[in-house]
């Protein structure tokens, strides 16, 4: 089971959009260092929709070559097409991803029991962990506790990224599923929350900007020190907060080039971070200890 502050990775990009895979192999011996437990490779904030399928194999298998069994590799692999999200998976497996991290089919809407039958037919045709990810802020649709429930006792389905936000929903979970079902918190603000609540670590955008802390917030909380956890989540929560002013990963994105760790590289639809909140973003990364390149 995979536990602690777990990265979920941007992919650095020059400003025409090609992957910078220099910068790409960087970020992930300064997350090696950090103690970062795995990385997430193409989800969210790695722009994961916005590459081509040959290119998401592609960075995965550069991340497993770089980070050589160090540190597991994750792969997100979900879509809102349930043979695409297999062929992705397979791909990933393929590349060498240790498991998969797959998002509800967003756009599509489907039921409950529609949930319920894309998940298990990815779990049956794939050779490796799943970990749910239900972010309906984002998908338009909300994986249930019950049907959660029914998953957690297919094999293959070892745990779920609930990025509700709503602690009561990852209790919920916990309280259904049992403990050989792995809660990961997918909402950096709320995160402690959920950890002192049972939750087995963090699928994190902050541990991008601030590595070395995020895992050490992760370590005492999974070690049961809460005064020493929610010392470090009050420096970091306004953080927390500003990396998503806009859309992720805009603000992250603009934050690491500002610590001159990648290019300024997003792919449309995508865009640079409003230059109205580049002084509340600077502020927030200064208030948590970050060193600025170009301050």
């Amino acid at each position: 089971m995979f536990q602690g502050s777990m990265v979920a990775l941007v992919t650095p990009m020059q400003e025409d959009g090609t992957i910078d895979k220099k910068a790409f192999k960087e970020l992930i011996e300064w997350q090696i260092r950090s103690q970062t437990k795995a990385l997430i490779i193409a989800g969210t904030t790695g722009e994961g929709s916005t590459l081509s399928h040959a290119e998401q194999e592609e960075v995965i298998r550069l991340a497993v070559a770089q980070a050589a069994g160090r540190v597991a590799i994750i792969a997100g692999t979900g879509s809102n097409s349930t043979q695409i999200t297999i062929e992705l998976s397979l791909n990933a497996k393929k590349a060498g991803a240790k498991a998969c991290l797959v998002v509800t089919p967003y756009y599509n809407k489907p039921t409950q029991e529609g949930l319920y039958l894309h998940f298990k037919a990815v779990a049956e045709t794939v050779d490796l962990p799943l970990i749910l990810y239900n972010v309906p802020g984002r998908t338009g649709c909300d994986l249930l506790p019950e049907t959660i429930e029914r998953l957690a006792k297919l094999p293959q389905i070892i745990g779920i990224k609930e990025a509700t936000g709503k602690v009561e929903r990852a209790t919920e979970i916990l309280k259904r599923c049992g403990n050989h079902f792995a809660v990961y918190s997918g909402d950096d603000a709320t995160a402690l929350d959920l950890l002192l609540h049972g939750a087995k670590g963090i699928i994190s955008v902050t541990a991008n900007v601030v590595p070395v802390k995020m895992a050490a917030l992760c370590e005492a909380a999974l070690q049961g020190d809460a005064a020493a956890a929610h010392k470090l989540n009050q420096e970091l929560l306004n953080l927390h907060h500003k990396l998503f002013v806009e859309a992720n990963p805009i603000p992250v994105k603009w934050a690491l080039q500002q610590m001159g760790a990648i290019p300024a590289g997003l792919r449309l639809p995508l865009t640079p971070l409003d230059i109205r909140f580049h002084a509340e973003l600077t502020q927030a990364m200064q208030q948590a200890g970050v060193v600025l390149e170009h301050a």
